[in-house]
């Protein structure tokens, strides 16, 4: 992977193919491998013609990692992505978050909007706003000497998926304990470009995204159909639909150019 360093935070990235560019980034204890590259997502966009650009947030994968609670608040990840937007020269991208990611790129559309072309919200619905429930017993389970200790399921998926990932359970425990700063319905509000949100239909993490749909003017909906917050990620109709909205905003842009 490639690396830049973003206000003193070394930040590993990929970088792939041509075109216009479309910046992904990942969930909670994954990492842009796990998260794009295993899943075919990086394949997928370079051969449908576009630029695949995958940041590994701070505590996670390959970048650095952090075990202060204050330096994982959303609008310094979100800083990160935009840093890394600049340090490779792209004024403008479409922007793609799953889950914690999807939260991280709302953030860094609403801080720099000139910035992101077209947002898609994947992985996360009505909860974005309403909250994914308290961190503790998930930062227990990270903190736990095993799996086997962990009595909570939710928080014990957690736990697996974290050691599956190989990631530092330390830095994830900080990076889930810092301040969950709120989106409102009136910053949604001030969203004014493409979106779309796509949601597992059995997902109960993200809550659904009809709920947040009507808060955004003008967003699409893409439903992936029985699928949970795991098995959405790779899904081929969930690439298929997102294929279709990216290729939309391209062509529109491309008639504006000719005018």
């Amino acid at each position: 992977m490639k690396r830049f360093v973003s206000d003193g935070v070394e930040i590993a990235y990929l970088d792939q193919g041509d075109g216009e560019p479309v910046l992904l980034i990942h969930g909670f204890a994954s990492n842009a491998k796990v998260n794009w590259l295993n899943t075919s997502w990086m394949q997928t966009l370079t051969r449908n013609g576009f630029r695949a650009i995958a940041i590994d947030n701070r505590g996670h994968g390959e970048s650095e990692k952090l075990y202060d609670e204050a330096a994982y608040r959303p609008e310094l990840m979100a800083e990160d992505a935009f840093r890394l937007l600049r340090h490779l020269g792209i004024p403008r991208a479409h922007v793609m978050g799953y889950s914690m990611g999807a939260r991280i790129a709302v953030f860094l559309a609403l801080a720099h909007p000139g910035m992101v072309q077209s947002l898609v919200i994947s992985g996360m619905g009505g909860n974005l706003i309403a909250g994914v429930g308290a961190p503790g017993p998930i930062a227990a389970a990270l903190e736990a000497p095993s799996a086997e200790d962990v009595t909570n399921a939710a928080a014990r998926s957690f736990r697996l998926f974290a050691d599956q990932t190989g990631s530092d359970r330390r830095a994830l425990a900080a990076c889930i304990r810092a301040s969950r700063v709120r989106i409102a319905p009136e910053d949604l509000a001030r969203l004014h470009l493409p979106v779309l949100i796509a949601v597992g239909s059995e997902d109960v993490i993200a809550g659904p995204a009809d709920a947040l749909q009507p808060l955004i003017k003008g967003a699409q909906v893409l439903n992936i159909m029985g699928r949970d917050h795991m098995k959405a990620v790779g899904d081929q109709s969930h690439k298929d639909g997102v294929i279709a909205f990216l290729e939309s905003q391209r062509r529109s842009s491309a008639r504006l150019n000719a005018h």
